[in-house]
């Protein structure tokens, strides 16, 4: 029984043709060998997964191969070739940077430079994560790099090339290789699960490429945990639960509260989340790519049937997706996951609510603009039409007929004694004094046109507290 290999070992290129996704890198390295314009040193630096290691192995093939073919290709079928596949060649030796860092270890290679190759054309030095040398190894290595024997490689493999020095980065061919798109990605894995056997659904692999930020190896891992699960065919519902992300109909449900404003849903939903276990921050990048994919669709992109069942303005996207981002580092921080969670959902039910300050911030513009300008407002006046008058009715109301009164004999009533007489007394009335001596005592106020019966009050007034004046006299 052949021994089970992992999908990245098992289908890692063999031939340039092969390669996913750096088709300029690989013209240029198929074109320096048909021209024999060979540097010394190669520098393929890059994301983890992107093919680094791979490409510097098919260049070490290509260059050592016995029968290469016409398009400049490993012919995988050599003695050295199947060395190098395999990892046994004498002739390319295979460093690890992080593990030789120290300038004893590159004084140990400087020393093994001059030797001829065993059986190959060349002696390749093929050091990964060459970043993690020490500042006095890369010193060391600076000579050998720069005048290494006509039949001595170097190739290097780094992901920060930012820690090499310059003294080194100057005596290399540099290629940065991308991310791998997710294109790319997806066919690549459609190859493999063909040559597998395997059903596989487009939506499943469109998922795994994502979930692998560009990287081929981290998608191939993915995928082979997928096999492992045992079920098929693998559907992207399969995908989600293994991987522990939010299911589609969850996603939709929590567009529906949204769309309805429905406070209650989305706290059923908080609670059946954080009770299925999953982990929160992978849920959380299910929801950034769910609105993302919302955010596509406002801006041109294709997509599925259902995701035009919701409308979400480009503005109101663009305000989810900053919410969940910030959300996402308030979530590692915390250790009230359900709080959070349910916060969170709550958040984005009122966000329909809200106005985005750049739309605000634009009204502003154009309000500002318009009365400067003098534009009238584009909202139309509302206007009030009269009501239609109304027709007068007559109802005709019919008198009702009283039933005639009763007759009551109300007794007379007795009239009441007289009360006795009492006579007031005669109240004498003081003798007024003379006119003449009344008006040099008072003086005569101006008579007020607007008010005249004012002052004639103040007069008689007077007039009488002279008067009792006179009397107490």
């Amino acid at each position: 029984m052949e021994k089970y290999q992992i999908i990245p070992r098992k289908f890692r290129p063999k031939r340039f043709s092969e390669v996913a996704g750096h088709e300029a890198i690989v013209t240029t390295l198929k074109n320096a060998l048909s021209q024999e314009r060979l540097g010394q040193a190669y520098l393929f630096c890059g994301a983890r997964g992107c093919g680094k290691t791979t490409l510097a192995r098919l260049f070490a093939k290509a260059l050592n191969c016995a029968k290469p073919t016409e398009e400049h290709e490993p012919c995988n079928a050599c003695a050295s070739c199947l060395e190098i596949a395999e990892g046994r060649s004498l002739d390319v030796i295979e460093i690890d940077g992080a593990s030789n860092r120290g300038i004893d270890d590159i004084r140990q290679l400087n020393e093994t430079v001059g030797y001829a190759p065993n059986s190959a054309l060349y002696k390749i030095y093929l050091i990964d994560e060459v970043h993690m040398l020490t500042k006095e190894a890369f010193n060391a290595l600076l000579k050998t790099v720069e005048e290494p024997p006509k039949n001595v490689k170097f190739f290097f493999a780094t992901t920060e090339p930012h820690k090499i020095p310059q003294t080194i980065l100057s005596r290399c061919q540099r290629f940065n290789l991308t991310r791998i798109p997710e294109k790319a990605l997806v066919g690549k894995l459609q190859r493999i699960s063909k040559e597998l056997n395997i059903e596989v659904e487009e939506a499943a692999l469109v998922q795994v490429s994502r979930l692998s930020e560009g990287s081929l190896r981290d998608a191939e891992s993915l995928f082979d945990q997928l096999i492992c699960f045992g079920q098929t065919p693998i559907t992207l519902d399969l995908t989600r639960e293994v991987f522990g992300l939010i299911t589609n109909e969850f996603l939709f449900e929590l567009d529906e509260s949204i769309q309805t404003q429905n406070l209650d849903s989305a706290a059923a939903l908080a609670t059946k989340l954080y009770e299925s276990g999953k982990d929160l921050g992978a849920c959380i990048d299910s929801l950034l790519e769910h609105f993302r994919t919302y955010l596509l669709v406002q801006l041109g992109t294709p997509a599925e049937e259902a995701y035009k069942k919701y409308s979400y303005s480009k503005e109101h996207c663009l305000a989810i997706l900053d919410k969940l981002i910030g959300w996402q580092q308030h979530m590692l921080k915390t250790p009230f996951k359900k709080i959070h969670l349910e916060m969170l959902l709550f958040d984005l039910v009122r966000s329909s609510h809200k106005i985005p300050l750049d739309s605000l911030v634009q009204r502003l513009i154009d309000l500002e603009t318009r009365l400067k300008t003098g534009t009238p407002s584009p909202i139309k006046e509302f206007q009030v039409e009269e009501p239609a008058p109304i027709e007068q009715v007559v109802i005709p109301i019919k008198e009702p007929k009283l039933a005639p009164a009763k007759q009551v004999t109300v007794p007379k009533e007795e009239e009441p004694t007289p009360l006795p007489k009492v006579e007031t007394p005669k109240v004498t009335k003081a003798p007024s004094p003379p006119s003449g001596e009344v008006a040099k005592n008072i003086e005569q106020p101006v008579p007020n046109e607007e008010n005249p019966s004012k002052y004639e009050t103040l007069v008689r007034f007077a007039a009488v507290e002279l008067e009792g004046s006179v009397n107490r006299s």
